[in-house]
């Protein structure tokens, strides 16, 4: 059990059954009256963020998140990924998944979160190199100020890159946001 007056920024927390992780803490010492925590927490299955207040004295049970290592083999009408150390095999649905496979190319490892046994997201690398299968040609002179053209990358996402990348170049993504960080 932890108190919330130990609440640190990436702690995850059960509260009334679900799992929270503290984005954001604050603890507030107003002249009149009892301290208590702002909080912002974060609900890890399905990412919506709320803001809670709690008395520095209340406990909740610490939940345990289990990142494990898996590599991302293909993805049909499931997506496949494979246990780096046992090689046992699981499929999840485009649901579990979610937006976060977009920028993921066959091989690449991810890392397959859960709690309790049960999946709830896929976090990818933070960064993914990716070449460029479709883009138009930057129009010349058109460099005034940072102009950017959409670009279609292997694995199928739009990109925003510069007028400078062309069709064929590897850039890197950050896949946290989707920007194009270089090209390569």
């Amino acid at each position: 059990m932890i108190s919330a007056g130990d609440f640190r920024n990436g702690l995850t927390v059960e509260i009334e059954g679900v799992v929270y992780q503290v984005v954001e803490f604050q603890h507030v010492k107003p002249g009149k009256g009892a301290a208590f925590v702002r909080t912002k927490l974060r609900n890890v299955v399905d990412g919506g963020v709320v803001e809670k207040t709690f008395r520095p004295t209340e406990k909740f049970p610490q939940a345990h998140i289990d990142k494990k290592e898996m590599q991302y083999l293909y993805k049909d009408d499931m997506y496949h990924f494979m246990d780096n150390e046992s090689y046992e095999q699981i499929d999840l649905t485009e649901e579990a998944v979610g937006e976060t496979m977009k920028f993921v190319k066959e091989n690449d490892n991810v890392k397959v979160l859960s709690y309790k046994g049960n999946i709830f997201s896929i976090e990818p690398p933070m960064f993914a190199e990716l070449e460029v299968t479709e883009t138009e040609p930057g129009v010349k002179g058109d460099t005034a100020t940072n102009v950017t053209k959409p670009a279609t990358v292997e694995t199928g996402a739009q990109v925003a890159v510069p007028l400078f990348v062309n069709q064929g170049d590897r850039i890197q993504i950050d896949t946290r946001t989707g920007e194009y960080l270089k090209r390569l």
